[in-house]
Formats: C-alpha cells, sequence, structure tokens
C-alpha cells in the first residue's frame, strides 16, 4: 500500500485525526513494518522478528489481529470497561465494576510516568493494531477505531480472570442500581462447574533420562484464549508460547534458555473491608470511621457508555464511593464493603514482558522483584538444571488473627494490609531435594512431595484452595518415576486416572449393598453398580463407566454444594465423607435416568457424550448435535483429571460440548539446545475458512502433541508464507 492510500485509509477508519499526523502516523507504521518479519509455519503459527524488541511488538500484535482482532478488541472493551458500547446496556455492570477500578485518566498519567523502553512498546503495540486495521479496511472493530500506546497498561498480567472479577455483579448493581438483589448461585460458587486454572511440573535433572530439565505447560483456560506465537527481536528477545490475545508478551512459555509456567493461585491477596459509614450531620458529605477519627470517602463521578436496541449510544452516570481501602462495591450487614487488591499496571507490564527474557532462575528472580504479580504461582525450569514453584509475589501483609476470607472490620487499623511480604517471606520450592515441583490450583504445601512448604510456617491467608483431586493425581504419576523424558511427561499429563471416583465410589457401593433385598432400586441398580465397581477408574473415549461416574458425580454435586460450603469443606470431601447414602443413590438413579432420556439407554460409550466442535469464530458459539464434532476422551478436571476437558450439555444439546480446559498444552526440555512439542485446542486462525481453524482439533483430542519449530533451521521445510506487516 503506497503512502497516500495508507494515510487516506487511516483518515477514513479515523476521522478525527488531522491529515498531517495521518501521513505522519502511515509513515512510521511503514518505516517499522520494512524491519519486521512475519513467518507463518505449517500450522499456522506466526513466528515474528523484529530489528529491536518494539520491532518485534509491533509484529507480533500485527499477526494476532491478523488471526483474531475480535478477541483482541473484546478483551480492551472488557479491561477499558466499555463493553457496553459493543454489547448494550446488559453490560453496564461489568463496565462499571472495571472502571471503579481502571481509570483511563489515571492509566494515561501511568503512561507518561513509565521508562521509555516500555513507553517504546506500548506505542510499538497502538501502531501495530492501528497500522493492522489501516491496511485491512474490511475489518470494522465494533468501538476502537483506534488505539492509544496508554491502553496497554488496562491489561498487564495475562490471566483467564483478573482479580476484579472477583466482585460479585449482582451486589454491585443492588448497591449502586439502589435495589434489592440476591447473590447468584453462581456468586456463590454453588454451580457445577469446570475449574479454572492450569498445571504445571517441572521435573529437576536428576529426575530425566537425559539429564535436562522439563517443562509441562498445561494452561486451563476458555478455548481460544490466547495466540501461539514466537517473537524474536535483534535485542535478545526470543520468546515462544501462549499469548493472551492483545497482549505484547509470551504469557505461559520459554525461551532459549528458561520457560514459566503459570497457574492461578490460591493465595487469598483480594480483601475486603466493611466500613462503618457516618453522614457527620453533612447532606452532602460522607465519612467512615478509621480508628478514632472520620475519614470522609471520597466521590467519583463515573459515565458508562452503552449500546442502544436502534443502535444509538445511551449514557448512564453514577456517583461512586471509594475508601483508602479501596472502591465501595456492594452493602452488607449496614456496612459498605470495600476492596483492597493489586492495582500496579505500570510493574505489572513490566514484569510480563521482562520475564520473557529472563535466561535462568536468578534473573527470573529479579524480575519477580517488582512484586506485581498477583494472581499467579509460576513453575519454572532452565538450562542450568534449575526448577522452582513460586507463589504471587503481590502479598500483603496481614495480622494473621483476622480471617481475611470474610470481610475484615475497616474501622479498626490493626486489619490494614502492611506493606508486601519480602519474595524470601514466601512459601517457595527451589532445586527440592526429590527432583520435581509442580501445582494444579491446589495449595503449596504438597508442591514437592515431602520437600514442600509447611503450612504451619506461614499465615493462612497463603492458601484459601486447599487440595484437589489433580493434587493428588500429580503426586502419583510425578512419584512414579525417575527417568522422566518429554514423551513420559506428555504420558504423565494425559495420564487417564480419576482419583475423585477412587475416593467417591465406595460410598456408592455401600449404600447399594445397604438397600434391603425387596427395595425395587436395588435391583434396578444392580448392573449400573456392578459396572462401576469393576471400573478401573480410568477414563477413555470407549469407557461406559466413565459416563455413568461422570453424570452421577454432577447429580450427587447438587445438594452437596451448599452444605459443604457452610462446614468449610470442598465440595469433593463433602461428597465422600457426608453425603448420605440416600443422596448417593438418589444420584446414581438420576444419572440412569438422564443418559437413557438423552442416549437411549445408560451405558453409552464417553466419547459418544463428550465432543469438541468449533462451528464458527464466535466467542461464545452455538454448538449443534447434527453438526460434525469429534470425541474427548478426558474430563472435567473436576474429577481429577490432569487433562482437562470443561464439558457440558448446551440450548438444543443432549451431547457435552468443550470450551474451556486443556488450552495450549507443551513439553519443553532445557539441553544445549531447546526442544518442544506443543498443540493447540482447534488451531491457530480464529476464522472458519482458513486450514488453521480446526487443523490441531484431532490432535487436541488425542494429547498428539507436535514438535515445535523454534529454531531456523526447524523451521525449513515447515514453512507456508514469510512476509512483512501490510503486505
Amino acid at each position: 500500500m503506497t503512502r497516500l492510500l495508507l494515510a487516506a485509509a487511516l483518515l477514513a477508519s479515523t476521522p478525527l485525526v488531522p491529515a498531517a499526523h495521518a501521513q505522519a502516523d502511515a509513515d512510521r507504521w511503514k518505516a517499522t513494518a520494512s524491519r519486521v518479519t512475519i513467518t507463518r509455519d505449517d500450522w499456522g503459527v506466526a513466528h515474528i522478528h523484529g530489528r529491536t524488541d518494539a520491532d518485534a511488538v509491533f509484529g507480533m500484535i500485527y499477526a494476532q489481529a491478523e488471526d483474531d482482532f475480535n478477541r483482541i478488541e473484546t478483551n480492551y472493551l472488557v479491561s477499558l470497561g466499555r463493553l457496553a458500547e459493543a454489547e448494550g446496556e446488559g453490560a453496564i455492570w461489568q463496565d462499571l465494576r472495571q472502571r471503579l477500578f481502571v481509570d483511563p485518566e489515571v492509566l494515561k498519567a501511568d503512561y507518561a510516568k513509565s521508562p521509555e523502553w516500555l513507553r517504546k512498546l506500548m506505542r510499538a503495540w497502538a501502531d501495530g493494531l492501528n497500522y493492522y486495521l489501516a491496511t485491512h479496511p474490511e475489518v470494522k472493530p465494533r468501538v476502537l477505531t483506534r488505539f492509544e500506546p496508554w491502553m496497554a497498561l488496562s491489561f498487564s498480567e495475562g490471566s483467564i480472570g483478573g482479580d476484579i472479577e472477583r466482585v460479585p455483579l449482582s451486589q454491585l448493581e443492588a448497591f449502586y442500581g439502589k435495589q434489592k438483589l440476591a447473590m447468584t448461585d453462581a456468586e456463590k460458587d454453588l454451580l457445577y462447574k469446570e475449574p479454572k486454572g492450569s498445571n504445571g511440573f517441572a521435573i529437576a535433572p536428576g529426575h530425566t533420562k537425559n539429564g535436562h530439565a522439563l517443562l509441562l505447560i498445561n494452561p486451563h483456560t476458555s478455548f481460544f484464549f490466547r495466540s501461539e506465537q514466537q517473537v524474536t527481536s535483534g535485542e535478545g528477545l526470543n520468546a515462544y508460547g501462549a499469548a493472551t490475545w492483545g497482549q505484547f508478551f509470551i504469557y505461559q512459555g520459554f525461551n532459549a534458555r528458561a520457560g514459566w509456567m503459570h497457574t492461578s493461585s490460591g493465595v487469598d491477596n483480594v480483601d475486603e473491608f466493611a466500613e462503618t459509614v457516618d453522614r457527620g450531620g453533612w447532606e452532602k458529605e460522607l465519612f467512615y470511621l478509621y480508628g478514632g477519627e472520620k475519614r470522609r470517602i471520597t466521590v467519583r463521578p463515573i459515565t458508562i457508555a452503552y449500546r442502544m436496541a436502534d443502535g444509538e449510544q445511551g449514557r448512564r452516570s453514577f456517583i461512586t464511593y471509594s475508601t483508602h481501602h479501596g472502591p465501595v462495591v456492594r452493602e452488607a450487614d449496614g456496612k459498605w464493603i470495600a476492596v483492597s487488591l493489586m492495582n500496579k499496571p505500570v510493574e505489572a507490564l513490566q514484569q510480563s514482558f521482562l520475564r520473557t527474557k529472563a535466561g535462568d532462575y536468578a534473573s527470573f528472580l529479579n524480575v519477580a522483584a517488582l512484586k506485581a504479580n498477583s494472581s499467579n504461582n509460576t513453575l519454572f525450569a532452565d538450562s542450568k538444571g534449575d526448577i522452582a514453584f513460586l507463589m504471587p509475589q503481590f502479598m500483603p501483609v496481614r495480622d494473621n488473627r483476622f480471617d481475611y476470607r470474610k470481610p475484615v472490620d475497616g474501622s479498626d487499623p490493626a486489619t490494614d494490609w502492611r506493606g508486601l511480604h519480602s519474595l524470601a517471606s514466601l512459601p517457595q520450592v527451589v532445586n527440592p531435594r526429590n527432583g520435581w515441583a509442580f501445582n494444579t490450583n491446589n495449595w503449596p504445601w504438597t508442591a514437592a512431595g515431602a520437600d514442600s512448604p509447611k503450612a504451619a510456617d506461614y499465615p493462612r491467608y497463603f492458601d484459601q484452595a486447599g487440595e484437589n483431586p489433580r493434587g493428588a493425581h500429580a503426586l502419583r504419576v510425578l512419584n512414579a518415576r525417575r527417568d522422566f523424558t518429554p514423551e513420559t511427561l506428555r504420558q504423565a499429563a494425559y495420564d487417564s486416572f480419576l482419583p475423585a471416583f477412587d475416593r467417591l465410589l465406595p460410598g456408592l457401593i455401600s449404600a447399594w449393598e445397604k438397600l434391603p433385598e425387596g427395595d425395587a432400586r436395588k435391583a434396578r441398580l444392580a448392573e449400573p453398580v456392578a459396572l462401576l465397581k469393576g471400573w478401573d477408574r480410568r477414563w477413555g473415549a470407549d469407557s461406559r463407566a466413565t459416563s455413568l461416574a461422570v453424570f452421577w458425580g454432577e447429580a450427587l454435586w447438587a445438594p452437596s454444594a451448599a452444605p459443604a460450603r457452610e462446614a468449610g469443606l470442598s465440595v469433593w470431601d463433602w461428597m465422600a465423607e457426608r453425603a448420605t447414602d440416600a443422596q448417593r443413590i438418589d444420584a446414581l438413579a438420576s444419572a440412569v435416568d438422564r443418559l437413557t432420556q438423552d442416549f437411549g439407554g445408560w451405558q453409552v460409550p464417553w466419547g459418544e457424550i463428550n465432543r469438541f466442535q468449533r462451528n464458527d469464530g464466535a466467542i461464545a458459539q452455538k454448538f449443534d448435535d447434527a453438526k460434525p464434532s469429534i470425541p474427548v476422551p478426558f474430563t472435567s478436571a473436576q474429577w481429577g483429571s490432569l487433562a482437562s476437558f470443561g464439558a457440558k450439555h448446551w440450548p438444543g444439546t443432549k451431547r457435552y460440548y468443550g470450551t474451556l480446559g486443556n488450552s495450549f498444552v507443551a513439553t519443553v526440555e532445557f539441553g544445549p539446545k531447546v526442544r518442544a512439542w506443543a498443540v493447540t485446542a482447534g488451531g491457530e486462525s480464529g476464522h472458519p475458512e482458513s486450514k488453521h481453524f480446526k487443523d490441531q482439533a484431532e490432535r487436541y483430542a488425542e494429547g498428539d502433541l507436535r514438535p515445535v519449530y523454534f529454531y531456523p533451521e526447524d523451521l525449513k521445510g515447515h514453512v507456508e508464507r514469510v512476509y512483512r506487516p501490510g503486505e
């Protein structure tokens, strides 16, 4: 595209840009594009090279936009609190929640104060997206027709669900909408759902056949949530892995010497403070009690724009409140509840990018000293043979007398945060004697078996997740051998054992055996019980027992969730230890009835039910039993499957279709040269017409990882296209 045509395209797409500025932008973009090369391999994965890190960022985000601009724009509509401008009035409360913590004017000021090297990357990021839009006039953004550098600070950590999402929308709406609304069962965590999180294993050289450290990268996220890319530059950047759509850093991946895998953490570092509000005799001023004084509540107006049914834009304005603890998000028992959480966008973006250039544990830890990771544990491995399990570095120091899992008294200064923990004071595992470390979103107290941190040595706020069935499963496979290879590590990641049922089924069998001989249920359920009794507790596409067990487990979950929460137990513990015999029997009868009604009989192979289907590029696609799909043998992580497939039936379907779980999976070996194998759910492209839309679906379902083309010599014979942005 010529300079004049490019400038004209820019003016057409962003009419408020002056002509002189448009021409300057066009010239800058073309100059940057000339220093960037994008190589697409035979799986559609983009390998980007730029002369500088900023050039590489420009190419990286441009390539992402080629594959799925809609997901990029949607992520920033969410992070900027502007989703209602695209999706209408129903998204107002989500936007308001975001805007309580993310103020565009503050982000602009943060951008201005950022280090120059980081501002260069943010400018390159915005340029890459704007250049993509200017060179693809057929792409029509829903809202964001022009990206500004400061916007990158609104989405800086990469997690699937940010800390802000812990605020219940129903109660936010009740407070600021001045109405009474009950908290939903989903917000109370009472509904059966697929656990969100990830698995990460790090294996030390002494426990591998080749004497090289190994790393399993296994995020459990919404499908198609991240882009697989390699990004290199003449300034030492060389990172491969999964980048969340719209971000300019590899979130989970590796470079030539080190790798990092993030798993959602169970730490408690988002806290609620119950504020005692006092009007102080003033008609329009509000105060809250703190210690022996009254402090003025900060008042800030926020206006949310939204798309109306006729396509026009409406606006709704709110007066919002905050204390020194944070924004007020709800009311409970006559108190206003303020939320404290990490809000360090500049440091978070620095840490997210800089760790991708860390070549060993010492340099990775230097980056971690920014203390701007709040939600993720990290499994680390490098070519020197170091392995580690690290917890989030943003960990406020608190008084352990208080239970921060519930709102604490905001008027008591003793409940306040007192700075952040030092890195050395955090639970961690570095080069453990047992030879491995792991996390499956469970507690840190089993991260390295007997060499794990001890819970008694730390405040209770370091864990609120407890153990989970995947944790028990991980211990089983990691203790099984001392000669791991990349292939046996892959096998461990797809081990088919379901430990939850190993614990749950004895109670069911015992309950059935106790039924009187004359009870009709005993005869009716004899064959289902016999099938489960003889089952090896392993999933498989041909397994009828897997289908029956999963349907039974889901039926037993419903009456167990609420009492388990009230008792402070996990649902698995409640189901195993406190469910009644009647509940167990009733759940099995329900499972048999459901299978018979939906599939014509209760003995149904799991692969007939559990399916992968990708019909279109929509973020929330519609599933259809009449359309092609493929069987997936592994189950929900809820039952302890390390390979996770979060599936359920949808409106109009009887089959289960997955939408989250295993998304990007990789095994990495850190020898003299790094070697890796990977698979992505579906495919790299978000465009149904592309051959890379679902070309990895069969491999995904089979756990058949493909070789990663990390070095130029690896790419030889596997290149589909080499080009520069804009060509």
